[in-house]
């Protein structure tokens, strides 16, 4: 009896502890198996793509909400690597700005940090400083900008070839208080890069002058461009409210058709922003409408708030949408539809297809 009662002191107290620790040893590796359960598989990483199923946030902006939350497929590291660091050092001592810093685009890292040859900036020329003001833009405003760098075409072309790439994208600010609007310079630096390496494919980013088309030629005819890029931005109902009351939807259409009509080898390529509030038919006209004056290449890209003066995201749209509208643009006929939350007009990722229709149709021609 005494050993019985002896057992049961000794053990009692143990066997309780011991099946408490065993239970939570049990729930423990329940609960990661069920992390594991929800998580990625394998083909989420192989497609590189986070799974938009299991989002549970907002996606659409509903009356009283302040503003919607990042959905994970657009959260970005922060720019590091030696490209990054050394195409900026340079950019600061030859005084050039890029669309890239002035409008915080989220691709800034991996464009700027790619390999040796890979590195891609858009040089935005004619200073950082814009006479316009698109609700969606953030680069700075003025009515009277400081004037023209007459360095900035040889500059601008001394950079690139420094920098080795053999395709490159140059776009401006607005200048509407210049009397050309700054179709003689933006023509000058094509030229004067064209002079200094021949092979290297430029695309320009271009105003669209007031509607004066005489201007576009400037930068079209006898410069050696190699694709005229203007966009549209968004669909028409929105155009009054998103851009500035300058920049006319009709206007960007025919600045884009007569692009196309003053070269024929000419390549011309556009841009959508999408989550303003546009429905599936105003998206599907504008394609349709752009399809009609010519334009070759598309992107189509989720359209983000850049500060809390500027619009606010209507709508996240997710992966799949996107992946529907390149389906829906390479059936229109588009010879490049790049469409994804983070595709930008200028995104290095297209450029190298760009730059394959380019050399495919000048040695048609």
């Amino acid at each position: 009896m005494a050993l019985s009662a002896m057992s049961r002191v000794r053990w009692s107290p143990l066997s309780s502890v011991s099946l408490r620790m065993m239970s939570t040893k049990s729930d423990r590796v329940k609960q990661f198996q069920d992390k594991i359960d929800l998580g990625p598989e394998l083909g989420h990483f192989i497609a590189d793509v986070v799974p938009t199923e299991e989002y549970e946030g907002k996606l659409k902006l509903e009356k009283g909400d302040k503003r919607l939350r990042l959905p994970p497929w657009l959260k970005r590291e922060i720019p590091v690597g030696k490209n990054f660091s050394r195409l900026k050092s340079d950019l600061r001592g030859l005084k050039l700005a890029t669309v890239c810093e002035e409008a915080r685009c989220p691709n800034i890292g991996e464009c700027w940090g790619g390999e040796e040859g890979t590195a891609t900036a858009t040089i935005m020329l004619m200073g950082d400083t814009c006479t316009r003001g698109c609700r969606f833009c953030s680069v700075k405003t003025a009515r009277a900008p400081p004037p023209l760098d007459p360095m900035e075409p040889e500059n601008t072309a001394h950079a690139i070839v420094e920098w080795g790439l053999d395709y490159v994208v140059l776009t401006s600010v607005d200048r509407d208080d210049l009397e050309d609007a700054g179709a003689n310079h933006i023509g000058q630096t094509i030229s004067k890069i064209k002079e200094t390496k021949p092979s290297l494919k430029v695309e320009c980013l271009s105003p669209d002058f007031g509607g004066n088309l005489s201007l576009v030629d400037k930068v079209t005819v006898n410069t050696g461009l190699d694709v005229f890029a203007h966009n549209i931005e968004t669909v028409e109902r929105l155009t009054p409210g998103v851009r500035d009351p300058r920049a006319k939807y009709r206007q960007t259409l025919a600045v884009l058709e007569h692009a196309k009509a003053s070269r024929s080898d000419l390549v011309t390529k556009t841009s959508i922003m999408m989550g303003l509030g546009e429905t599936e038919e105003e998206v599907l006209t504008t394609m349709t409408e752009l399809r009609e004056v010519g334009v070759d290449c598309l992107t189509l890209g989720q359209y983000m708030q850049p500060t809390k003066r500027h619009l606010k995201v209507k709508e996240y749209v997710t992966p799949a949408t996107f992946d529907h509208w390149k389906q829906v643009g390479d059936e229109m006929g588009f010879l490049y539809t790049a469409s994804g939350p983070l595709v930008r007009s200028s995104y290095k990722a297209g450029e190298f297809f760009i730059k394959n229709i380019v050399e495919k149709r000048q040695t048609t021609q």
